[in-house]
C-alpha cells in the first residue's frame, strides 16, 4: 500500500462508466487491509423521516438520505460536524467525522447514508495505479455539499486540467 488517502476524496475519472461515473468518494478509511468511504453526491428520493424513522428525531425527519454506495444498502452511518471533534467515533477531516448514531453528539451539520463504498486489500490502490480515480484533499464542507455538482466543483477547484475536465457534459452525446 502506498500512502493511506483516509480523509481524502476520490473524484471519479471521466471513462469511469460504471456504478461510480461522476462520483465523488469520500475515504473514511485506508489500509493495508481495505479501504471505506462514502459516495457524496448520491442524494436519494427518501428522507430521513421516510427511511430511517428511528433516526427522524435524533437527526431531523428533513434530511435526504443519501446513497453512500453499493455495499451494504441497508446499513445507515452519517458524517457530521462536531462541536467537539473528540466525539466523533473517527475524525475524518477538520471537526468532521462519524457519527454515532446510537447517541448522537452535538452536531452542528450531519449527512445520513444508506450503504457504503468498500474495497478488499490492495483493490483501491490498483484502481488509483490504473488512473480511475483522481484524489484530492477533502475540506470539511465537501460532505454537505448541496448546491449544485459535487464532482465539478472538486474538479475545478484543484485547477489546471482538472478544472477542463469539469466542463464535460454529464451527458457526452449533447456535446
Amino acid at each position: 500500500m502506498a500512502e493511506s488517502l483516509s480523509g481524502q476524496l476520490l473524484i471519479a475519472s471521466p471513462n469511469m462508466a460504471d456504478y461510480f461515473r461522476r462520483a465523488v468518494v469520500l475515504v473514511v478509511e485506508h489500509s493495508d487491509q481495505g479501504a471505506f468511504g462514502l459516495v457524496l453526491n448520491r442524494p436519494s428520493e427518501a428522507t430521513v423521516g421516510e427511511a430511517v424513522p428511528d433516526l427522524a428525531e435524533l437527526i431531523g425527519a428533513e434530511h435526504v438520505l443519501h446513497i453512500g454506495g453499493p455495499v451494504q444498502e441497508n446499513a445507515v452511518t452519517a458524517v457530521g460536524e462536531h462541536a467537539d471533534p473528540g466525539d466523533a467515533t473517527k475524525l475524518i477531516v477538520g471537526g468532521v467525522g462519524m457519527v454515532d448514531l446510537d447517541s448522537p453528539p452535538e452536531l452542528s451539520r450531519v449527512r445520513v447514508f444508506a450503504g457504503y463504498a468498500g474495497w478488499a486489500a490492495g483493490q483501491l490502490d490498483g484502481e488509483i495505479a490504473a488512473e480511475a480515480w483522481i484524489t484530492e484533499a477533502a475540506h470539511p464542507d465537501d460532505p454537505f455539499f448541496a448546491d449544485g455538482d459535487l464532482w465539478v466543483r472538486v474538479l475545478q477547484r484543484k485547477g489546471a486540467e482538472y478544472a477542463l475536465l469539469a466542463r464535460m457534459p454529464s451527458d457526452p452525446s449533447l456535446n
